[in-house]
């Protein structure tokens, strides 16, 4: 149905949807020429990679199993492909202990977990109640991965800081959700429509709290929060990386880049956290310092 042209306005929006998404999965390109270019992960991290990779392959799987879903596999195809050189890309630079984590999820989730859920949905289910299993498994993982913005929207609140949380990044997690949203939708396929809405709840909030901050002075830290804000720092970055890869379109290379996790902490002698975290030991009485980053972010484009 998604591919027939007796249905223009689903066709059109899967048409968009796949526009959209081609553009998310390049996303990440300034990133790997980066690695390429250094020959070294320099801290980056696997897991949004081979994350995006499971999810392509599933919604691939769906796809095949619903039949006549043509605009889904095109682009999860394309997805596949692409974030597969990301992987090997990544493991070609890494150094032997990010090769052993990536080989490890890598074969736990995209060949031990993705041939459970085949074995479980072929063997176990036929006919329609294949469908509507495999339906609520793809709904589960896309549902855990819209969740990802969470740690971010935290983050924005508690730091008063848009930095992590750049608009087109918002703006383009609305677009995607509302357009496959509406794709799910005309062909009458709640699986696809379903976690949509979460997708398009998440990016409106998102605009909103940007909106809202974008202006604000940053919040204070001392002693303990301050770790606990550098803390936060390096888990929001990770989430950063599986929202850019799944969810947002290609953008310049400043706002499209992610930091490595690692560098994002900063050396002692340049952290700001750390040298607050010192301060506030030395002195309890120590007025709080506004906490500013030393360490380039996420540019707002």
């Amino acid at each position: 149905m998604g591919f027939s042209l007796q249905h223009p306005w689903a066709f059109a929006f899967g048409l968009l949807g796949n526009v959209i998404s081609f553009m998310t999965f390049l996303a990440p390109i300034p990133t790997f020429y980066r690695i390429y270019k250094s020959k070294s992960t320099e801290g980056f991290q696997s897991v949004p990679y081979v994350v995006a990779l499971f999810s392509a392959m599933l919604w691939i799987f769906y796809a095949l199993i619903k039949s006549n879903e043509i605009l889904l596999i095109t682009i999860n195809v394309a997805g596949c492909v692409i974030e597969t050189i990301y992987v090997v890309m990544y493991f070609v630079y890494a150094d032997k202990k990010a090769k052993w984590f990536t080989a490890k999820i890598f074969l736990g989730l995209n060949v031990g977990f993705f041939g459970a859920i085949m074995l479980f949905t072929l063997l176990l289910f036929k006919g329609d109640k294949r469908i509507v299993t495999l339906g609520w498994i793809c709904v589960g993982f896309s549902v855990s991965v819209f969740v990802a913005p969470l740690s971010i929207i935290k983050r924005v609140i508690q730091t008063r800081s848009v930095e992590y949380m750049p608009f087109n990044l918002s703006l383009s997690l609305t677009l995607s959700a509302v357009v496959w949203f509406l794709y799910g939708l005309l062909i009458k396929d709640k699986y696809v429509a379903l976690p949509n809405v979460l997708g398009f709840t998440f990016g409106v909030v998102q605009m909103v709290l940007y909106v809202f901050y974008m202006n604000k002075t940053p919040v204070v830290a001392s002693g303990k929060d301050a770790g606990k804000l550098a803390t936060a720092t390096a888990t929001a970055d990770d989430h950063v990386l599986v929202n850019i890869a799944k969810l947002s379109p290609a953008l310049p290379e400043r706002s499209s880049e992610v930091h490595p996790v690692m560098r994002e902490m900063g050396l002692p002698a340049r952290s700001c956290a750390a040298e607050v975290a010192r301060a506030a030991a030395a002195n309890r009485d120590a007025v709080d310092v506004l906490v500013s980053r030393h360490s380039p972010a996420v540019g707002v484009a």
